[in-house]
């Protein structure tokens, strides 16, 4: 894989232009809105049910501050409990590293099955298994439909939310999952047979955690299906892949989440399946635990003061749920494992600004602030976006665009220059057709080429004052 941080997709367009692709797509879009309309109204009846979940919030807040605070010191309890219950732990600085270790650890495997995690798509994971000839079997239903499809994700919670039903039916159709209809209990049912095989054959799982208690070495796994259950207890050896701010102190802690997530995420009071592991247990469950701790780029993140928020996040995907640009464009314009609103502020912390394609997220925004209304742990999205954009125009130096605020700084300086270029500014009226300016030349062109300028007045107020008044 090399040393090279894929946490976005290799050959992805910036932002603007995949999304331009996303909004032509008109099946998409009903997708999108279908998809994100429900879940959004579910969740709203969920957390409506709390009386004190602002109270909850700002808990959840609190603790995942300390953690970042003190997280050296709960990375080392958390290490101390797993190997005390007979675990293993491996520290990974970056993708490639981390990939290593869990390819080592697979031995002489040539299948596994997963559970679904973001860390692992983080790093690559299945990318660099099949390059060794290992194939990682994708257990979450939503992941084998991206799977099975040679897609993209699109969404954290549900990857396969821009795919309807008669899609998904096609996709099993084509690589041999047989589903009567394109009712969803026959896509589960067609599903299903087909992992049954896997969970009962093969030797080795891959998982990621949602929490790690730093007080007991238990690592949490919260899903909807029971396919995360099979992959934790079937498997004779047990690899977590983790990113390092999962960690939580005490189980106390782990309650204010265990509320947290349910709801933000599936609209649901508790999941359905919540597993819980603790090292090894002689004669029931996987025989072999090893957690994977990945670094990745978090600990720059880590370093910022401002920016270091987006760690506390709990992958709930609200703020997806609420985002007026994903739900437009989707997930796959953002061109990264991390879409929506989440993805805009960590994957240009992950990567780094001077990547053009991450540098072009934190303007994937209207900074309307619904992401953070609805964020779980209060994650300040819009501040950090304005933050990240800063960055960004620092990274890139003297543009185009920034010598045009300098000159326009010049010009509002002096009432005398701002004059001047109002009358200037009315020679645009010859460039009009039907009462609207629908294109404008040089740098204007990339202000018309989505919306027209309205035609500038014959005369300014200033003007018509003095002419009036005067």
């Amino acid at each position: 894989m090399g040393t090279r941080n894929p946490v976005t997709w290799l050959g992805s367009p910036k932002f603007p232009d995949a999304a331009r692709t996303a909004l032509a797509d008109t099946q998409l879009r009903r997708n999108l809105r279908h998809a994100t309309t429900t879940i959004r109204e579910r969740r709203s009846r969920a957390v409506a049910e709390v009386p004190d979940w602002e109270r909850l919030r700002r808990a959840g807040e609190a603790i995942k501050n300390d953690v970042l605070a003190r997280l050296d010191e709960h990375l080392v309890r958390l290490e101390e409990s797993v190997v005390a219950r007979g675990g293993v732990v491996h520290w990974a600085r970056d993708a490639a590293e981390a990939n290593a270790i869990v390819l080592g650890l697979v031995g002489d495997a040539r299948e596994v099955v997963k559970v679904k995690s973001m860390a692992t798509a983080e790093i690559g994971l299945n990318e660099a298994l099949a390059a060794c000839g290992v194939h990682a079997v994708e257990t979450d239903l939503a992941e084998l439909i991206v799977q099975l499809g040679e897609d993209r994700p699109s969404h954290i919670l549900v990857p396969a939310i821009h795919r309807n039903r008669a899609e998904i039916r096609e996709i099993f159709r084509r690589n041999g999952l047989h589903a009567p209809t394109d009712d969803p209990r026959a896509l589960a049912e067609a599903a299903r047979l087909h992992l049954r095989e896997k969970f009962l054959s093969c030797e080795v799982a891959v998982s990621g955690a949602n929490f790690a208690v730093a007080d007991t070495g238990s690592v949490v796994v919260l899903e909807s299906e029971g396919n995360g259950r099979m992959c934790l207890t079937l498997p004779r050896r047990l690899i977590t892949v983790m990113g390092l701010e999962k960690v939580v102190p005490t189980w106390r802690d782990l309650e204010v989440f265990l509320q947290l997530l349910p709801r933000s995420s599936t609209a649901e009071r508790m999941n359905p399946y919540t597993s819980v592991w603790s090292g090894v247990t002689p004669g029931d469950g996987p025989q072999e635990f090893h957690l994977v701790l990945v670094d990745n780029g978090r600990t720059d993140v880590l370093a910022d003061p401002v920016g270091r928020q987006a760690l506390r996040c709990i992958r709930c995907s609200a703020c997806l749920n609420v985002c007026p640009v994903y739900e437009r464009t989707g997930g796959e314009s953002y061109g990264s494992v991390y879409p929506g609103p989440i993805g805009a502020i960590l994957t240009p912390q992950l990567v780094g600004v001077h990547d053009e394609q991450a540098a072009s997220l934190p303007f994937a925004s209207s900074l309307c602030g619904a992401c953070f209304e609805a964020c779980p742990v209060r994650i300040d999205i819009p501040e950090v976006l304005t933050h990240l954009r800063a960055k960004v125009v620092r990274e890139k130096g003297r543009t185009a665009e920034s010598v045009a605020m300098a000159l326009a700084k010049w010009v509002f300086a002096s009432p005398a220059r701002y004059e001047k270029a109002q009358r200037l500014g009315t020679l645009a009226r010859l460039l009009a057709r039907d009462g609207r300016i629908s294109r404008l030349p040089g740098p204007g062109a990339a202000w018309t080429s989505s919306r027209d300028a309205p035609v500038p007045p014959a005369e300014s107020f200033r003007e018509w004052w003095r002419r009036t008044r005067g």
